[in-house]
């Protein structure tokens, strides 16, 4: 007998039939003998209604009272599961975030969660009740009900499966689990049985949206086993572990991640001279825009640089803004961008133990003729920007060039 925490995107319980389907899995899982909590988001399209309630009154609602609305969609899920349960016969409680105490800060619709009471959801196990919680919310010290942003019931389920000490935590979406890349540009792609967390993490940063950063952040911090398992078909998923509990032989490459959100931008003809980064960089990051890769080069005539540097697409317009402003103080030649580039990232902990994986990486790109404007490297990744149009072919290059097709792939030390 295992406790587990499960957790059902908005599309899996998007109607009352698969909130019925929803109550069937959860029956055989308690019929083996499980204990089980199930973490439920709203139904699908309910919170972008909420949301446009809230607009048609007024543009700008406050955080606080937005909170209040959004919170509402879940309510919802977890009464109607609640429901579907009981009328199987299955013993069920619902609760909200507060009703559990899922604390957290006073970051409206973007809280982070701080501490949960786990006694009234351990109370119910032991009386052999299914427990049933809304994810994406908490409350504050105040008692003010708050959002953990989008995607934030993953975080919900991973928390209370710390909180618990669950033998797994399962995240059902739309997908059967994790891909070496995306099966829309690589039909070949393959489902991963086991990714380390660090692994993952890279993957969800990079662009891969099978779940939400924080909460693998959550389970790498905690050592809480996350499987990810689609909501419509049978199957074993993805497991996401620690990387002593992976395969001993780890695969050099898991995966091909790639971000379509990028923009680049560049000052040319910069003064060479200490603190010029500083300048530059300096008033992007007052205004909250996050800058992702950065190269430097010094010019022909040694006494001018050129300093580029990636960001958010929807932050492109701003921070174009605020280079030219600076560009003008530091008497730089001009100031140019691009918003038609990618990110494209090969991901591995096997790395770390492996040479020439960019060599790899750049003779296949090389040999489809896509040059490469930006690199950028860690212990178990390469990233390169190159020219969006050439994302599809690239991606397909790269899974090919590590065999990523193949089970094991990577395994011999010629792939190195």
């Amino acid at each position: 007998m295992a406790l587990l925490v499960l957790k059902f995107g908005g599309t899996s319980v998007g109607t009352t039939e698969r909130i019925r389907a929803v109550a069937e899995r959860a029956m055989r899982l308690r019929d083996e003998g499980h204990q089980l909590v199930i973490v439920v988001s709203a139904m699908s399209g309910e919170t972008d209604r909420l949301l446009g309630l809230a607009g048609e009154l007024h543009p700008r609602a406050d955080g606080r009272e937005l909170d209040v609305l959004l919170s509402t969609g879940e309510q919802v899920t977890i009464a109607l599961l609640a429901m579907a349960l009981e009328a199987q016969g299955c013993p069920a409680r619902s609760y909200t975030g507060a009703q559990v105490m899922i604390r957290t800060d006073s970051a409206h619709n973007k809280a982070r969660i701080r501490s949960i009471d786990d006694a009234r959801v351990r109370g119910d196990l032991e009386a052999g009740r299914v427990v049933v919680v809304a994810g994406f919310q908490g409350v504050d010290d105040e008692g003010a009900i708050t959002t953990l942003g989008r995607g934030g019931s993953d975080t919900t389920a991973v928390a209370l499966a710390a909180a618990l000490k669950a033998d797994e935590c399962r995240i059902y979406t739309d997908v059967d689990g994790v891909y070496t890349t995306d099966p829309r540009l690589v039909p070949q792609a393959r489902r991963l049985e086991r990714i380390t967390f660090e692994e993952m993490l890279e993957m969800a940063s990079l662009g891969s949206k099978v779940l939400q950063i924080r909460a693998v952040e959550f389970a790498g911090k905690y050592n809480v086993p996350l499987r990810v398992l689609s909501s419509f078909e049978e199957g074993t998923g993805t497991l996401i572990t620690t990387e002593e509990d992976a395969a001993v032989e780890q695969a050099l490459v898991a995966g091909i991640a790639f971000n379509k959100d990028e923009a680049q931008l560049t000052v040319s003809g910069v003064p060479d001279q200490p603190g010029v980064a500083h300048r530059i960089l300096g008033p992007v990051a007052d205004a909250n825009i996050e800058v992702d890769m950065i190269v430097q080069n010094v010019g022909e005539d040694g006494r001018t640089t050129d300093f580029t540097f990636t960001v958010h697409r929807n932050d492109y317009d701003k921070a174009l803004e605020l280079l030219q402003a600076a560009a003008r103080e530091l008497g730089a030649r001009e100031v140019s961008g691009d918003v038609h580039i990618v990110k494209i990232s090969v991901v591995g902990v096997g790395m770390r133990s492996h040479a020439g994986i960019a060599s790899r990486m750049f003779g296949a790109l090389s040999r489809e003729n896509i040059n490469i404007r930006m690199i950028s490297t860690s212990e178990i990744k390469v990233s390169v920007v190159v020219d969006e149009k050439y994302l599809e072919l690239a991606v397909r290059a790269l899974h090919d060039a590590f065999e990523l097709e193949q089970e094991a792939a990577g395994l011999h030390e010629s792939q190195g």
